[in-house]
């Protein structure tokens, strides 16, 4: 035997024994670690593709609507004219379950309910149950209680990206901007109309929103609502040029972030969707195609003193001067049966073309979905007429009649109302290739009487101490079962500012206003709806920047020979009396 083979034989004794045991032993760890990255492999493989192949379409499959949304690029910014952000897309969590895994369903459903207070017990207890391996349990969590979640420390929860609309004024342009659902689809507003256009690209969308006018605008029309009790309101800022949008409030509003939890009439868009009898803010444009068709001066004079009769209907005015008015008088005082005498003169025809050449007759081209249908007079009879010349019987939105009378003081052209702000909107208007609605002399004449009306007439609270203001009340008794009820009101006021050249049109609307102590009882739209146009637009002329202008005028006082002061009429009184 060698002298190796006697060395080896040796060791096969205790030590030997012993080497053996630890050869066991580290095989039998190598084994369990294997063992164990085996398991890892197959656990990885169970959910990456098993698991997604095999899961139903719908809530159940985790790489269905969502990942075909990560693919994409996020939905695009939504900013108003001056880069304010209106609307963006954040990455955030949404905590699913897979139901398999779960142990303990009662705990983990109390668990998550505890995080998630708005949630139904009932409701979670059945998803932690379900036969599915991927259920939603809250979807865009905020990062306080994906924290919460993650402290739970339960195997079954775990967590997909996705993207929640962030709309960072809130309320503020809630209506216009409007939402966009859970999954990044647009469900109302520009979110719906561009919804295509937003998901499919990341250049930002502008608007011609001005927030900071949004938030006059806001302030004044929630400060008039609360004080006359009313029930809803709208208002729109407008340029009068292009027509664009520069502020557009809808009352009651919503929180963009609490859609689903918002009524109906939050939801109800009263600027563009909504269609109402405006009432004597139509003289506007019943008395243009008057001058216009016409060729009438401002000395016409007309005898109200006595209401019109026609069949069984009869037409007065709200508070009667009883005396023969100028044409100017009839704006300024708001008559009724003066403008209904217009409308005689003029004809079925020629005021239901005129209305027509306004866009008043047919829904308003715009760049949302909620436009409201004007509800118009069919058939039209001579009624029709005289009663759509004071703003009776035919329903527009406010946005469609604030265009329209734009269309008036702008020099005449028609505009249409725009919300998507145009890169070329720089660019000066052509008259030439625009369509024409009433020549400059109409148009001249019409910013005049707008201005009497504010310092002679029923708009007088809507002045502006060193700024020219013209304007047109309206209040119309709301329609009801068997006619009108006169409880209930729209009261209004239509406002342009510089009246030498005007530049912005303000319009306020207050739906079913109440009178109180301020207002001595009335809830008109002289009331009502003029002084706040006239905050509105005080504030504007300082956030603008807009130095102050010069009274003395031929917007002023040109007309002013035609309109007798109460000390004239009282005179005449008087000496009638004796």
């Amino acid at each position: 035997m060698s002298k190796f083979s006697r060395r080896r034989f040796q060791i096969s004794g205790q030590k030997g024994t012993a080497i053996d045991m630890a050869r066991g032993r580290l095989v039998l760890v190598s084994a369990f670690f294997v063992f164990c990255c085996i398991i890892v492999v197959a656990r990885a493989a169970d959910v990456s593709i098993i698991q997604g192949a095999l899961s139903p379409v719908g809530e159940g499959k985790v790489y269905s609507a969502s990942s075909d949304k990560q693919a994409k690029l996020s939905r695009a910014d939504i900013v108003d004219r001056n880069g304010v952000l209106l609307a963006r897309s954040l990455k955030t969590a949404s905590l699913y379950v897979d139901p398999a895994l779960v142990k303990e369903p009662k705990k983990l459903a109390k668990d998550l309910v505890s995080v998630f207070p708005d949630l139904s017990y009932g409701d979670v207890l059945q998803k932690v149950q379900s036969k599915k391996r991927f259920v939603w349990i809250k979807r865009n969590i905020t990062p306080e209680d994906h924290s919460k979640i993650l402290y739970l420390g339960n195997p079954s929860l775990d967590f997909k990206e996705e993207e929640r609309r962030i709309y960072p004024q809130g309320s503020l342009t809630a209506h216009m901007v409007g939402v966009s659902g859970v999954d990044g689809q647009g469900l109302s507003g520009i979110e719906k109309s561009f919804d295509k256009l937003l998901d499919e690209t990341d250049e930002e969308l502008k608007l011609s929103l001005d927030v900071r006018l949004q938030h006059i605008l806001k302030r004044e029309i929630s400060a008039t609502m609360k004080n006359f009790n009313a029930k809803g309101a709208a208002g729109v800022v407008m340029d009068v040029d292009s027509g664009e949008v520069l502020a557009s409030v809808s009352l009651p509003d919503f929180d963009p972030h609490l859609y689903g939890e918002a009524k109906g009439n939050q939801k109800f868009n009263r600027v563009s969707l909504g269609v109402y009898e405006l009432g004597s803010s139509f003289k506007l444009f019943s008395t243009a195609a008057f001058l216009e068709h016409e060729k009438t001066s401002m000395g016409e004079r007309f005898d109200v003193r006595q209401p019109i009769k026609h069949g069984r209907f009869k037409i007065r005015d709200y508070h009667p001067e009883k005396r023969v008015l100028t044409l100017p008088e009839v704006f300024i005082h708001s008559s009724n049966i003066g403008s209904a005498m217009m409308g005689q003169r003029l004809g079925s025809k020629k005021i239901q073309d005129f209305y027509k050449d306004l866009g008043l007759m047919s829904a308003p081209s715009f760049e949302i979905g909620e436009v409201g249908r004007p509800i118009v007079p069919d058939p039209w009879r001579d009624i029709n007429t005289m009663t759509a010349s004071f703003g009776h019987g035919i329903a527009v939105s406010p946005l469609q009649l604030t265009k329209a009378a734009a269309s008036i003081v702008n020099g005449g052209i028609v505009v249409n109302p725009t919300l998507v702000l145009d890169s070329n909107s720089s660019v000066k208007r052509d008259d030439k290739n625009s369509i024409r609605v009433v020549s400059e002399k109409t148009s001249h004449r019409m910013k005049q009487l707008l201005r009497l009306a504010v310092t002679q007439g029923t708009g007088g609270n809507a002045d502006v101490e060193g700024y020219l203001v013209g304007g047109k009340t309206g209040t119309a008794e709301k329609p009801s079962a068997g006619g009108y009820n006169r409880n209930k009101l729209i009261s209004s006021f239509l406002g342009f500012f510089p009246m030498n050249k005007p530049k912005y049109a303000v319009f306020i609307m207050v739906d079913e206003p109440k009178g109180n102590k301020a207002s001595y009882g009335y809830a008109t739209g002289g009331w009502v709806g003029a002084p706040t146009v006239g905050k509105v637009i005080s504030s504007m002329v300082s956030l603008l920047g807009l130095p102050a202008e010069d009274g003395d005028t031929d917007i002023e006082h040109s007309l002013v020979r035609y309109v007798k002061t109460k000390q004239q009429i009282q005179k005449e009184r008087s000496y009638a009396d004796h």
